[in-house]
């Protein structure tokens, strides 16, 4: 087993911890922490996968990854704001259980 090979089973799991916490936590801001764990596992599989046999690292995924940085960090403020929102509205945040 080579490096690029566990850091990319290592991201895997990273993902799935994050996708765990992402369907049995209700509170918002756990939610958002769980989105921007899976996002930090499909990162470092984008890196680890980046690395051929033989070859130098490919610069696409890298390129992919600083994009995805961006995005993740631009999703993650959005996500708070809306956070803020549903706290005014219902008191807490969580999302109400009937879908209203």
């Amino acid at each position: 087993m080579n490096l690029p090979f566990f850091y990319a089973c290592f991201g895997i799991l990273i993902f799935l911890i994050g996708l765990i916490g992402l369907t049995l936590q209700p509170h918002i801001l756990k939610k958002l922490i769980s989105l921007n764990i899976m996002g930090s596992g499909i990162f470092l599989v984008f890196v680890a996968l980046a690395k051929r046999a033989g070859l130098s690292a490919d610069p696409i995924p890298h390129a992919m990854v600083l994009t995805g940085l961006v995005v993740s960090v631009s999703a993650t403020a959005l996500g708070i704001i809306l956070a803020i929102r549903v706290k005014q509205l219902y008191g807490k945040a969580e999302l109400p259980e009937d879908g209203r």
